[in-house]
C-alpha cells in the first residue's frame, strides 16, 4: 500500500469567535497564490482557532504573517495513502500500543485515498510515530493483533 508520512508545520491564529474571521484570515493567503492543503477552523468558547498548511516561500510566509498566522502548534504529521476499511483504527491502535498519545486527528477520504493530519505532544513522539504509521499502514490485513 502506498503511503506518505511527513512532518509538517501548521500555521495558527487565535481570533474572536465571530462570522468572517476565517475569510479574513484566508484572504491574504489567497491573494498571494498560496495553495493550501489543510485548513482547520474550530472554536474554543469565545475564541476560534484557525490552522493552515503549507505556508512556504517568502511571499507565502509574508501573506501568512499579514493574516496574523504564525508557525506553531503541536508537532504534526501529514499522512496520505490508499484507503481501506478499518485503517483509522489500525493506525490509532499501533500508535497507542507504543505509548504515544494523539493530541489531535483530522482525517478524510476522497475516492480511494485518505489524508490525515495527526498531532502529537512532542517532536520525539512525532518522529517515533512516522515508522509506526508506515509499518501499520503497510501491514497485511490479517487482524489488528498482527500490527505491533
Amino acid at each position: 500500500m502506498a503511503i506518505s508520512v511527513k512532518k509538517i508545520t501548521l500555521w495558527r491564529r487565535e481570533v474572536p469567535n465571530r462570522p468572517g474571521m476565517l475569510a479574513q484570515t484566508l484572504e491574504p493567503l489567497s491573494r498571494s497564490g498560496a495553495n493550501l492543503q489543510v485548513v482547520m477552523g474550530y472554536h474554543m468558547g469565545e475564541k476560534a482557532i484557525i490552522e493552515v498548511f503549507p505556508v512556504s516561500g517568502k511571499k507565502g510566509e509574508a501573506a501568512a504573517r499579514q493574516a496574523g498566522l504564525a508557525a506553531s502548534g503541536p508537532p504534526a504529521l501529514m499522512v496520505q495513502g490508499d484507503n481501506r476499511a478499518g485503517l483509522g483504527h489500525t493506525l490509532a491502535r499501533a500508535i497507542a500500543d507504543q505509548g504515544i498519545n494523539i493530541h489531535f486527528l483530522v482525517a478524510q477520504v476522497i475516492g480511494n485515498r485518505y489524508s490525515a493530519v495527526v498531532g502529537f505532544g512532542s517532536e520525539d513522539e512525532a518522529t517515533r510515530a512516522v515508522s509506526i504509521i508506515k509499518k501499520a499502514a503497510s501491514a497485511r490485513r490479517t487482524g489488528w493483533n498482527s500490527i505491533a
